[in-house]
């Protein structure tokens, strides 16, 4: 594997190192061979090759990549250019228009997002085509435990922004007291009404940065 930069690894050297995540290598290698896997192997960790540790700000979690073709490219809600925007996405778009006015791209790809400094992880970083979570328990979500963890540990005033129940799920691995936590309804169509729509968590992100003396995000 190509080394991940911006200080990933070195954080995340005892994870590789990890006989859980060797395992979880040999299941790819099994998977990739037989099977259409997103996103390609070489986007797997987009998210962290695209957010430097020390320009990091903001984790957004998901669940699992997109299952449909030429969507996953390793940032979670984020599909390529050119692809159509899925549903949770364009919802997110809603949300930020109405929370800050900044009206809805014609692209779905987040990858500027990355680049100032949120991490877009999935908690589940490989799927099988059109089979939704289907790699769930392969052994990722040990891994991304891991990685919020750490993050949690080497890095100050990160918000944590937390939409549905699995990502929700996630709050107990991070520690309140030197970082914000946001939390909401998924942004999905199924859930979005049920406290999405209205929670706000663009502006939110930014007063509580620059009550830390960060610098706002750039949404």
């Amino acid at each position: 594997m190509k080394p991940l930069g911006g200080g990933w690894d070195e954080l995340l050297a005892p994870l590789f190192q990890d006989e859980r995540y060797q395992k979880i290598r040999e299941f790819l290698k099994y998977e990739y061979s037989h099977y259409i896997i997103y996103p390609d192997m070489y986007d797997l960790f987009n998210c962290f090759r695209f957010t430097p540790l020390n320009k990091l700000k903001v984790v957004i979690l998901g669940q699992d990549p997109y299952h449909g073709p030429n969507q996953a490219h390793g940032l979670c809600f984020s599909v390529k250019d050119g692809v159509k925007i899925p549903p949770s996405l364009v919802n997110i778009y809603k949300e930020l228009e109405s929370d800050l006015g900044i009206a809805p791209r014609k692209s779905g790809n987040l990858t500027a997002w990355a680049q100032d400094g949120a991490l877009l992880m999935n908690t589940t970083l490989t799927v099988r085509e059109h089979l939704s979570n289907s790699h769930e328990k392969c052994g990722w979500a040990w891994f991304t435990d891991s990685v919020i963890s750490l993050v949690s540990e080497h890095t100050e005033n990160t918000v944590f922004i937390l939409w549905g129940g699995n990502a929700r799920s996630k709050a107990p691995l991070i520690d309140k007291s030197k970082h914000l936590i946001l939390q909401s309804a998924h942004p999905s169509p199924l859930s979005a009404f049920n406290g999405f729509f209205g929670s706000k968590p663009f502006s939110k992100t930014n007063e509580y940065l620059i009550s830390k003396g960060k610098t706002p995000f750039n949404w």
